[in-house]
């Protein structure tokens, strides 16, 4: 195979120009079987990521990670400090399910599953499409100057991606303040929450700049996980890919005419007509292969397709494929380092399932309080006063709370009121005496075991110790 003249492998990425300097990206509008399937995905991904902070499942957050005040909700599952470790088994199996699939299908969530790409494909990519053209119109206006059509439709393109990216934050903040929060902010006087309004106002420049100027550098050079496609993937996993083999043929890629046997010359069937790179939204040449910038969105699939069946060529030249699958017509193979992954996905899986079956809906912890001993009463009473707080992870309150002893013989007192009730997804917490016959104490510290019951009903145990005299038996 001969390598064309006009070939180029490039040391920086595609979106810096040869003086260092932004290489803008104007890509062509995509269409086709995969952006439409793409479209679908990215909607109902839409609707989720809107919906989410304001849908609630049995009175619970659908999302909800508020770190202020410690709380968080997975799916309308709420997770409270003492449930951190189930949170971060949750995110390491997340991690795991991630490098699995990575190490499987490449980088496909970057293309369509990703809320960045989502957002700026779907949304500020179409608006920009609307209003400037397509890429052809967009060059022109970018180097047309600043006159009245020039200034309209950039004041116009801003101040929707402004007002956009203002709603985009107001979504982000009911993530993390709740979205209850959120409507009673925007519904009142803004100007009674300053410190709110300022942290949205910061994160609606954030997004702005993202999706107004940043946009695909943000895959480029910001995101961590595309750093690790250099690591993840191998000549097995299935990418967006260019058959070379194919598409070069022994004499490399040519232009199309329809006189010309392309199987006679040996040249391959790349038309060279670079539809691929126009409409790629990072800017690369998938014909040189796998890159870092490629987020796997599928638009030089659909593209190529098109012109493949322009020119009465078979469609696939690009497409879903792995290097072995192009080079050695291989079928795809479950590797030993996929089943290790899966395995260990599987273990990680099956310990969280486990955790979660065996969570408590009720905690409680019973310490003594700080700098006191204990108190010797008349007929050898030992007194010995604690702290007591008893957390509610349920969506009912819990009524007529009561502690009892269950391990030695004794009283418990609670300050205030004997019986108390713990609000739906809240605490309760107070003061509590223990009183014990120093005849059931069998040394000077006594480990105790303390039923937490619901009328007459046990909900939960804790343990907490038990001080009085030392003992010169």
């Amino acid at each position: 195979m001969e390598t064309p003249k006009n070939e180029q492998f490039r040391d920086s990425i595609g979106t810096i120009n040869k003086e260092g300097k932004r290489a803008w990206v104007y890509p062509k509008k995509p269409s086709g079987r995969f952006y439409k399937y793409r479209s679908y995905v990215s909607y109902f991904l839409l609707l989720l990521l809107l919906a989410a902070p304001f849908v609630k499942i049995n009175g619970n957050q659908f999302l909800l990670f508020n770190v202020i005040k410690r709380k968080f909700n997975i799916f309308g599952f709420p997770f409270w400090p003492q449930d951190f470790h189930l949170l971060v088994v949750s995110m390491i199996v997340g991690v795991v399910f991630i490098i699995l699939f990575t190490v499987v299908f490449g980088r496909i969530f970057c293309g369509w599953i990703c809320p960045q790409t989502i957002f700026l494909e779907m949304v500020f990519r179409k608006i920009e499409y609307w209003i400037d053209g397509d890429r052809g119109k967009q060059i022109r206006l970018e180097k047309q100057a600043w006159n009245a059509e020039k200034i309209k439709k950039r004041l116009l393109k801003w101040s929707i991606f402004f007002i956009i990216s203002f709603l985009i934050a107001n979504v982000f903040l009911a993530y993390l303040i709740g979205g209850d929060t959120v409507i009673e902010y925007a519904t009142g006087n803004p100007l009674n929450n300053t410190s709110t309004l300022i942290s949205l106002l910061i994160f609606t420049g954030v997004f702005y700049f993202i999706f107004a100027w940043f946009r695909e550098q943000v895959c480029i050079i910001a995101c961590p996980y595309g750093r690790l496609q250099g690591v993840l993937l191998d000549n097995k996993t299935i990418n967006v890919a260019y058959d070379h083999v194919r598409g070069e043929g022994e004499k490399g890629r040519g232009k199309f005419s329809k006189k010309e046997d392309r199987a006679t010359t040996g040249k391959g069937d790349c038309i060279d007509c670079a539809q691929c790179v126009n409409v790629c939204p990072t800017g690369i040449d998938i014909r040189n292969g796998t890159q870092l910038e490629c987020v796997n969105c599928t638009a030089c699939i659909d593209e190529c397709d098109h012109m493949m069946e322009k020119v009465g060529l078979p469609k696939g030249l690009i497409r879903f494929a792995s290097e072995e699958n192009i080079e050695e017509k291989t079928p795809f193979q479950f590797t030993a380092r996929m089943k290790g992954y899966t395995a260990v996905l599987g273990i990680l899986i099956a310990v969280l399932i486990g955790m979660l079956f065996l969570r408590n809906d009720v905690e409680a912890t019973i310490l003594r309080l700080p700098g006191r001993l204990y108190e010797h009463k008349k007929n050898d009473v030992i007194s010995n006063v604690y702290t007591f707080k008893v957390i509610n992870k349920t969506t009912k309150q819990i009524d007529n709370v009561t502690y009892k002893l269950l391990s030695h013989k004794g009283t418990i007192k609670t300050v205030t009121q004997q019986a108390f009730e713990v609000p739906k997804q809240g605490l309760a917490e107070g003061t509590l005496f223990i009183e014990m016959h120093q005849a059931e104490m069998e040394d000077e510290k006594v480990h105790l075991r303390i039923g937490v019951y619901s009328g007459d009903k046990l909900i939960e145990t804790t343990k907490t110790n038990f001080l009085g005299p030392r003992s010169y038996r």
